[in-house]
């Protein structure tokens, strides 16, 4: 467990002037289940791992998500943020990295981490932090599961209603040093699977009852049959007595009937049956023209070249060819992703108006989505490729923006970028102006996902178009920029990723189909 510096034990003074600065942070502790036994395993390879998971995972996340690395302590770490939202999301995309990281491995080498997450009044220090809220972080951190995130009752009300996720409730806990007990949740990223796993226990548990009640069924009636002829009869009412004179009639066997073979009908007959369609009436639609498929622009080939010098992600610059294509109009909308959750096969029901972006999509769920309406549609939808994305966002120019070098105010929903205040949801799609290929918002909006695994520079990208994957990525590309980003993101060469299974409130996607 990470070692906390305790203001109250007398470790950290007070300062001579009692000027120690104090403020209500998120704290996050994390820490490496069984560390000691991975040291044993092999010392300088886990030392190594350990600092590789901290140099391109934790620092980088936590400064992602708006908070500050306070330290790391050899087998842990504490960061701090302003955001409890941000601090608990940040948690989920270093424990969905470590999975993916640990997937190649044999079990006893991974690296594991047990997170704790509070909202608390911390003391704070140039190169530390402590007191109370700390301490809780770090008991949570340190009754958490390996793999898991748990968070504070405090931190649970603050995001509750605030992130796509689930949340099991572990009761009140009282934790060491700690004078009341602590509510404590664990979060779960999948509700869906959650409820799923519910669902099946309520479901066994429901089966095992209705199965003893059938046996203690089976068995009464298995008594009854047992008991002589009239007995039960006899328990019940006042015996009868037939007159002496009147012997009972001797049981006869019923006879026994055949059942009528049934014959099928003639083809006629059959054929007859059938409802036929009035002459002149139009057929009643399949199902694949019952779903309402998103406007698609066909994007003809060509070449181009791919990436900028104005980051380091973008580089280098390379010439790519273009098959011919299809790409949606707009970016996947409220109302056509809940079609997809009303038809069960997509995980939630977004919210917000029908005629705006979906938002809050992790790159599995937009998967969801288009293996949905392709089978729905019995046509090949997909997410683009990175290049066919950014060919399409051109438009058939190479200047920074579409319509030029230099950026226009108006032309793109993003931060200070227009006159339209910065909201909790984007504004509705095809606001703006299109592109020369006719496509609107491929820059600001919303973040979209494209197929491929995330790279951190083009060197060894394929140049024929196609997605560049590999099995097990953690995370995937995201392009355009959303509104709460500035105008840099708004770029058709800007890259980004995201963890492949989280979602977050700016992501969303579009749609490509295969000729």
């Amino acid at each position: 467990m990470a070692e906390i510096r305790d203001f109250k034990s007398g470790r950290n003074p007070v300062p001579p002037d009692g000027a120690m600065p104090r403020r209500l942070a998120a704290i996050v502790a994390g820490d490496i289940s069984g560390y000691s036994r991975l040291m044993q395993l092999d010392e300088e390879g886990t030392h190594s791992r350990v600092k590789r998971i901290e140099r391109d995972l934790i620092e980088p996340t936590i400064t992602e998500h708006h908070g500050k690395l306070v330290k790391t302590t050899g087998d842990g770490f504490i960061a701090i943020f302003d955001s409890p939202v941000e601090a608990v999301r940040c948690s989920i995309v270093i424990q969905q990295n470590l999975v993916g990281r640990n997937a190649s491995l044999p079990k006893h080498y991974w690296i594991e981490y047990r997170i704790g997450v509070n909202l608390g009044d911390v003391i704070i220090e140039t190169d530390d932090v402590y007191g109370d809220g700390v301490n809780i972080a770090s008991r949570l951190e340190g009754i958490a599961d390996p793999g898991q995130v748990y968070i504070s009752g405090g931190i649970y009300e603050q995001i509750k209603h605030k992130l796509v996720c689930g949340y099991e409730s572990l009761g009140d806990r009282k934790v060491k040093n700690i004078t009341d007990p602590v509510r404590v949740y664990r979060v779960l990223p999948d509700p869906a699977a959650f409820n799923r796993t519910r669902k099946r226990r309520e479901s066994i548990l429901l089966f095992l009852l209705s199965l003893a009640l059938l046996i203690i069924a089976g068995g009464s009636l298995w008594y009854m049959l047992l008991q002589p002829h009239g007995e039960v009869g006899k328990q019940a009412s006042a015996p009868v007595s037939p007159p002496a004179e009147m012997p009972s009639a001797p049981s006869l066997p019923a006879p026994a009937v055949r059942p009528a073979t049934p014959q099928p009908a003639p083809a006629t007959q059959q054929a007859a049956r059938q409802p036929q369609p009035a002459p002149g009436a139009t057929p009643a639609p399949s199902v694949a023209s019952a779903v309402r498929e998103p406007e698609m622009n066909t994007i003809r080939a060509g070449i181009f070249t791919m990436g900028s010098n104005d980051d380091v992600t973008e580089k280098p610059t390379h010439q790519v060819t273009i098959k011919p294509f299809a790409i949606s109009k707009y970016p996947i909308s409220v109302r056509d992703w809940n079609e997809c959750a009303a038809a069960k096969a997509c995980a939630f029901a977004a919210t917000g108006k029908d005629d705006a972006p979906v938002t809050n999509v992790s790159w599995t769920d937009a998967k969801q989505f288009v293996a949905w309406l392709a089978g729905a549609t019995r046509k090949a939808y997909r997410l683009p490729s990175e290049a066919e994305w950014e060919y399409a966002a051109r438009g058939g120019t190479q200047t920074k923006y579409w319509w030029g070098d230099q950026f226009q105010s108006g032309m793109a929903n993003c931060k200070n970028c227009n006159d339209i205040a910065v909201a909790e949801q984007p504004i509705k799609v095809g606001s703006f102006k299109p592109n020369p290929f006719g496509l609107y918002d491929m820059g600001g909006g919303v973040d979209q996902w494209v197929e491929d695994c995330w790279h951190k520079n083009y060197q060894g990208a394929p140049a024929d178009g196609s997605a560049w994957v590999e099995p097990e990525c953690a995370s995937h590309v995201i392009r355009s920029g959303s509104w709460k980003n500035d105008a840099r993101y708004a770029r058709p060469s800007n890259r980004d990723s995201y963890d492949t299974n989280v979602r977050y409130p700016t992501h969303g996607f579009r749609v490509a189909l295969s000729p």
